[in-house]
């Protein structure tokens, strides 16, 4: 990644360990009942795939790609489903795996979109969740990490579609998107 990276913002021990957090409070909450993870692509690809492993309850996954970012640093606002669910969600528990919740306005959609579909339950499972960046109030029931509104990258998150695979969550120098409409 040569000097696209600033720094480390959260290590790939770190990630691990509250992922097993969040799974054993998942588990607890979800016991005996029937659980439909529902991930975003792409950017939750990896928390998914990690935090499902993780739990013991019995899980069905879907996916759903929804998009308000293009290839900016900024939501747009505007949320558009690129790829819909396979899945009835009519009477389910469904949990939506996200791998960050920055200005809340895509998740305030999709909470609402699938609410609307006659699931018994909604919730949301984020690795990152960005306070001071929230433009709208959304409950998220389990939270990863609450971090800085820093551009980040890695496990999952993207920029202009680079440095999903990186194993830790760093924050992207800005000399990397400066001038490019960011």
């Amino acid at each position: 990644m040569g000097n696209d990276l600033e720094k480390v913002l959260l290590s790939e021990s770190e990630i691990n360990a509250r992922l097993d957090q969040l799974a054993a409070a998942i588990d607890a909450d979800y016991k005996g009942r029937d659980l439909l993870l529902v991930g975003v692509l792409k950017g939750a690809i990896m928390v998914m795939a990690d935090l499902s492993r993780r739990l013991h309850t019995p899980v069905q996954m879907d996916w759903m790609a929804v998009s308000s970012y293009g290839s900016g640093t900024k939501s747009s606002g505007v949320v558009r489903i690129l790829k819909d669910l396979e899945a009835d969600l009519h009477g389910r528990n469904v949990l939506i795996v996200e791998d960050i919740v920055d200005s809340g306005l895509t998740l305030s959609w999709l909470l609402g979109n699938l609410r609307s579909r006659g699931a018994a339950s909604v919730e949301v499972a984020t690795l990152l969740r960005k306070p001071e960046a929230a433009k709208v109030n959304v409950d998220v029931r389990y939270v990863g990490f609450d971090i800085p509104a820093e551009f980040v990258v890695g496990y999952g998150l993207d920029y202009a579609e680079n440095y999903r695979t990186l194993p830790f969550i760093g924050t992207l120098a800005p000399h990397v998107y400066e001038g490019r409409g960011a």
